[in-house]
């Protein structure tokens, strides 16, 4: 069972990494803030009693999961204003205001039709050549550049040596780039 200190010492040092994580996912400071407090408030209401050594994994699901359902209600609420927004006003007016307002530089509104159809390609085909890759590679990539594990962290988790963790890493990555250099892809 962790104590509160080790608790409060855990949080304390997974704060930075789990920003991170947040921030490069939904490019946005003060969402990436929002989603590292729900998730150490969900781990620390749902998960506090669990043993010290369990919580980074934890953690790690909690914000991945945090992430996801920040996505989802980003798109509900998009619908809802589209359609709201769809319907014309009292006085006749039949413009969008939405048409009105310009998107973020950077932002995924921002992008052309065309970059957005290739980005989404070029993931699912990252998805596809990771899914073929042996699964201790597979499990070693996603922990350690997924996940955002550690060395020492992974291979606790993958139950070997740290060494083994590198060489798997080190033999995914290869293999990815090779893949995706013959399917045309340069990252």
């Amino acid at each position: 069972m962790a104590t509160r200190a080790e608790l409060s010492e855990f949080l304390a040092g997974a704060e930075r990494r789990a920003y991170k994580q947040a921030l490069f996912a939904v490019r946005d400071q003060d969402n990436a803030l929002d989603i590292v407090q729900d998730a150490m408030f969900k781990l620390s209401e749902s998960y506090g009693e669990r043993p010290a050594h369990e919580l980074p994994l934890l953690f790690t699901r909690i914000v991945q999961n945090v992430i996801h359902d920040f996505f989802r209600r980003q798109k509900v609420r998009s619908t809802w204003i589209t359609l709201f927004s769809a319907l014309s006003s009292a006085d006749g007016d039949e413009s969008d205001p939405l048409e009105t307002l310009e998107a973020r530089p950077g932002s995924a509104s921002a992008e052309s039709a065309a970059d957005q159809v290739e980005r989404e390609q070029v993931v699912k085909i990252i998805e596809q050549e990771i899914s073929r890759l042996p699964a201790r590679q597979r499990e070693a990539f996603l922990l350690r550049y997924w996940e955002d594990l550690d060395v020492a962290e992974t291979a606790v988790t993958m139950k070997c040596s740290e060494g083994s963790v590198k060489t798997h890493c080190s033999r995914a990555t290869q293999a990815l780039a090779k893949a995706l250099r013959a399917r045309g892809i340069e990252l």
